[in-house]
């Protein structure tokens, strides 16, 4: 299961994107609070392969891909050094697989800007820089407690020259997933869970009188900072759609009328998610369950097996692979689509595409 975090300032609206993500209920609160236990949520990813699927085969059971969204603490100054919350908010959010940043882009009176005025700008540097600040800390203590050693082994002293490295970059104030590493350099670091290499999906959160990023202030900067890295952005009207949650779909196209809101903000987000995680579903489908699964862009035919059961990725033999869209275009019939020559026998190091129906062919 796909997991995200939700980060930014105080006050930036977190609670309710996380609302608008899930329709949870969680508390939205008007000034900054305390409050250091996450809320949790599990969302089923939206997938009209997969509910197609699901009346076609009626099966007993339905097993649609899920992410868990979590809504961490505000992130205030100094979070990064363990001030405030910091130790708490970063003991979150290292778990997450990707990072939701919320950036506040609204005027809102009654809910003052912690830091004094609204500035998206200057509030994606507080939080990137305490991200910084942090991984930046579990470098240089893993290197004095390298540097104590008096006899390192090999591996140690090439830890120490890599992190050496890191801890350079970092201190040039840039993100580790930007740093040029070898594919066995990048595993070796998988285990301080560095929170500058987690993908980031930038959700600007307007209100219905900010027209678009570049109508508040430092928003044309930050939209050319966000265009000049690798980082997935998209825009959320989040007061507005988490009330659009209890309106009917023609309220809620009357309330959205002239704003780019085209799909939901959940189906926005975890779609963001995907492309920035590089993520696919194929599914298995069949009498007893039709289930949905995730694998990277790029995975084969076995890690697809593996996924599903280690013993099917032991004991591969072949598997039976049909796309969604020849299996609804042929009656969504697989003897159909083996008459048609659309089911393909593929072996352990078949890629593995998007929407791919896929039959595990195994012995152990």
């Amino acid at each position: 299961m796909l997991h995200c975090g939700i980060v930014g300032l105080p006050l930036s609206g977190k609670s309710t994107i996380f609302n608008v993500i899930t329709g949870a209920g969680a508390e939205v609160k008007t000034y900054a609070g305390g409050k250091t236990d996450p809320n949790r949520a599990v969302v089923d990813v939206p997938d009209p392969r997969f509910d197609r699927l699901a009346e076609v085969h009626h099966p007993k059971k339905v097993t649609p891909a899920q992410v868990e969204f979590v809504d961490l603490a505000g992130l205030s100054r100094g979070a990064g050094k363990g001030e405030g919350l910091g130790n708490a908010f970063l003991s979150f959010v290292a778990d997450a697989d990707a990072l939701v940043h919320v950036i506040r882009c609204f005027d809102n009176p009654g809910a003052p800007h912690p830091e004094g005025s609204v500035d998206p700008l200057r509030d994606w540097d507080i939080i990137n820089m305490e991200l910084i600040f942090r991984d930046l800390a579990v470098v240089e203590n893993r290197l004095s407690k390298l540097s104590g050693k008096k006899s390192p082994l090999p591996e140690e002293k090439a830890e120490r020259t890599l992190l050496e490295r890191c801890r350079d970059w970092l201190l040039d104030e840039k993100f580790l997933k930007d740093l040029e590493l070898t594919p066995p350099e990048r595993r070796s670091l998988r285990g301080f869970t560095f929170l500058t290499e987690k993908p980031q999906i930038i959700v600007l959160n307007m209100d219905e009188s900010t027209a678009d990023l570049a109508s508040a202030p430092n928003g044309a900067a930050l939209k050319e900072r966000i265009a000049s890295t690798r980082d997935v952005a998209i825009t959320l009207y989040g007061r507005l759609e988490m009330d659009l949650l209890d309106l009917s779909d023609d309220e809620a196209a009357e309330f959205t009328q002239g704003l780019p809101i085209d799909r939901p903000g959940r189906e926005r987000l975890i779609s963001s998610a995907y492309s920035a995680l590089g993520l696919i579903n194929f599914f298995t489908c069949g009498p007893d369950e039709v289930r949905a699964w995730t694998l990277h862009d790029g995975e084969t035919a076995v890690d697809a097996a593996g996924a599903i059961h280690s013993d099917l990725a032991r004991g591969f033999i072949r598997a039976q692979v049909v796309s969604y869209d020849d299996y609804e275009k042929f009656g969504d019939s697989y003897a159909n689509c083996r008459d048609e020559g659309v089911l393909r026998a593929e072996g352990r190091d078949y890629r593995v595409k998007n929407g791919d129906i896929i039959e595990i062919r195994f012995n152990v």
